[in-house]
Formats: structure tokens, sequence, C-alpha cells
């Protein structure tokens, strides 16, 4: 197995809040953070593809295009943005790096033209980053749980 990694970079600001908490637990768990008018990140997202070269091309997957689908699906949506108020696949979602992980590899699995998604990397800073693999999670979408399909459907 080869694995491949497409880098790219987006600016985007969040506000961390749980709505169902007061302002004074919010500001507990996640200190600035719950700011109310946000804060902004440079971030930077890894894609990482798993598979077999291709005997003619030698790609596992070819990184431009993979490039092109990490940009009309997800750069496009949320550079320059407020993941809370501007990007409708984050509506009710808290967006940690943890969270934007799991709803960016849930837009990329079943758009991929060629090998198997392994991990999706979310740095929200130099020393802070969160990395999904696909297993099923719960995700909570305004204190309602969803699970994050995989591939398989399990």
């Amino acid at each position: 197995m080869v694995y491949v990694t497409r880098r790219v970079t987006f600016s985007a600001a969040h506000r961390l809040f749980n709505p169902r908490w007061s302002e004074e637990q919010n500001w507990a768990v996640f200190d600035k953070c719950a700011n109310p008018n946000g804060h902004g990140h440079n971030y930077v997202l890894e894609v990482t593809v798993a598979g077999i070269p291709d005997p003619e091309t030698g790609y596992v997957l070819d990184l431009k295009l993979l490039a092109r689908l990490i940009e009309e699906e997800i750069l496009s949506k949320v550079d320059h943005k407020h993941l809370n108020h501007d990007v409708d696949f984050l509506q009710g979602v808290n967006p940690t790096v943890e969270n934007l992980a799991v709803a960016f590899w849930r837009i990329l699995e079943q758009k991929l033209p060629a090998g198997r998604l392994h991990a999706v990397r979310v740095y929200e800073s130099e020393n802070n980053y969160a990395e999904y693999r696909g297993e099923p999670i719960p995700i909570h979408h305004n204190g309602m749980s969803h699970i994050a399909a995989t591939a398989t459907g399990e």
C-alpha cells in the first residue's frame, strides 16, 4: 500500500460554543474561543489517500484531481468564511478541529476518483491538529447525535 497526501491551507473564523450551556460554562470550557464575535485561524488540511499505484501512470491518485476535489468541495466553502455562520455543512456543529476533520472526511470519502481515503488531518495551529481515519463516531448537530458513516456503511 502506498499513501499520498495533498496539503492545502485556508483561513477561517469560528466560535466554539454550546448553545445548551450558559455563557459562564462556555467561557470555562472554551475560554477565549467562546468569544461571541469568534476568532480566526490559518488552517492546514492534509488529505491522505491509500492505494496501489496504477501500472500505467505510477499514481495511486492523480494529485491534480485530488487538489481540484478539495478546492471544489471544501476550500471554496470554508476559506475566508465564518464556520459557524457561512458554511452549510457545518450548520449546528460546534466547529472544533475534531469536527472539521470528520466533516471533511464525510465530504471527500465518496468522491475520490481512485484510491481509498486513509486520513484527514486538520491543523488549527502549529501545535494542535486532529486526524480522522473514518471510524464511525457520533457527530452532534444542535445537540442531536448523527453517526459518521464509513465507506462500508457501518
